[in-house]
């Protein structure tokens, strides 16, 4: 098969021809119809993921049709239309006997633990724990759209959240979770405060529901900004960049009895940014990490897209092809532009 390959981190990937994967016992393989570029990636190539070895094939977040069948597998079939989560439990594990598939101590993720998305198949392990039907209304760029970003945000707004109508919810970073979290909060009904340093993001960030838009570089203080605009701080913030800067800023623009979401990455010497404990405890706010979504929580989404509540499509930026998909990996710390850009030409 065709697939982007990188044999070293930072190093330039390359299209090569190389084996086919094929099915555990109680995995398949799916054929790869659009696979999203996401930031993750971008960390991983960067040499940021420990799970990581050399050659390597990014990509997780995505969705095809079932191309081979494991002999164990006993709920899909050779030619179903599937997505997954980034995160793959084993279903034996505590976590995942009590629903907690996307915490699961013997995960696995393509792009990650193994080779991914950026290819023309892509193997899954544990497929009846961890795939997912689509529905045929869902075009497969949708579909890879949702990929670790919309299903990540939906998790962490609904289920960490527990955002609700009336609420005011800050979102620090409007890259494709951010926005993602910004349409998925204003859908229960919250009023959404978006912050970014870009104009352009923070006006498709207007369009998907922003009540209010905070360029980060033209105001003094950001959390003030906030505290001000909501008459003493939100009920739930959001950092869906990822940064020591945003982190803080997510905490800090709190009201007193209020939930801080850390959903973007902090890693490598970013990866411990010095937490106002003193405001935490004082205000007794809440600090809780979300890492993707399981399988099952897949339905309760797709009901509300199923249902015009949520749109996903219209966070898509552009497609590329898998030649393409090089340039925009590595250079996503610099050049991204608005939305979500997926990989829709092998």
């Amino acid at each position: 098969m065709k697939a982007v390959v990188y044999e070293n981190f930072s190093s330039i990937p390359k299209i090569m021809n190389v084996e086919d994967p094929a099915p555990e016992n109680h995995g398949v393989v799916i054929k790869v119809a659009a696979t999203g570029v996401c930031r993750s990636d971008w960390h991983g190539w960067m040499g940021n993921d420990p799970d990581i070895e050399l050659p390597h094939v990014p990509g997780h977040e995505f969705a095809g049709i079932i191309e081979a069948v494991g002999k164990d597998v006993r709920r899909f079939k050779i030619g179903d239309r599937v997505t997954v989560p980034f995160v793959s439990g084993c279903g034996s594990c505590p976590e995942c006997h009590g629903g907690n598939h996307q915490v699961c101590g013997n995960q696995t993720q393509p792009g990650f633990t193994h080779w991914g998305s950026f290819a023309e198949y892509v193997a899954i392990h544990h497929a009846d724990v961890n795939l997912v039907n689509l529905p045929e209304t869902m075009d497969f760029t949708t579909a890879a759209s949702l990929g670790c970003r919309f299903v990540t945000s939906f998790r962490a707004v609904v289920d960490q959240g527990k955002v609700s109508a009336g609420q005011w919810v800050a979102v620090h970073g409007c890259g494709g979770v951010g926005l993602s979290a910004i349409m998925i909060a204003n859908s229960i009904g919250a009023n959404v405060i978006a912050i970014d340093v870009t104009d352009d993001k923070l006006a498709l960030a207007k369009s998907l529901g922003a009540y209010v838009t905070i360029n980060a570089t033209k105001v003094t203080d950001v959390a003030e900004a906030i505290k001000e605009i909501t008459c003493g701080g939100v009920h739930v913030s959001l950092d869906a960049l990822g940064h020591p800067t945003t982190c803080v800023n997510s905490i800090k623009s709190l009201k007193k009895l209020g939930k801080h979401i850390q959903v973007g990455l902090l890693v490598a010497d970013q990866a411990t940014p010095a937490i106002p404990m003193n405001l935490v405890i004082a205000h007794e706010l809440e600090i809780i990490g979300s890492h993707g979504m399981q399988a099952f929580r897949y339905d309760a989404m797709l009901a509300m897209i199923k249902s015009g509540k949520l749109s996903p499509e219209r966070l898509l930026g552009r497609t590329i092809t898998l030649e393409e998909s090089i340039e925009a990996l590595v250079n996503i710390d610099r050049v991204n532009p608005p939305g979500v850009t997926v990989i829709t030409g092998f």
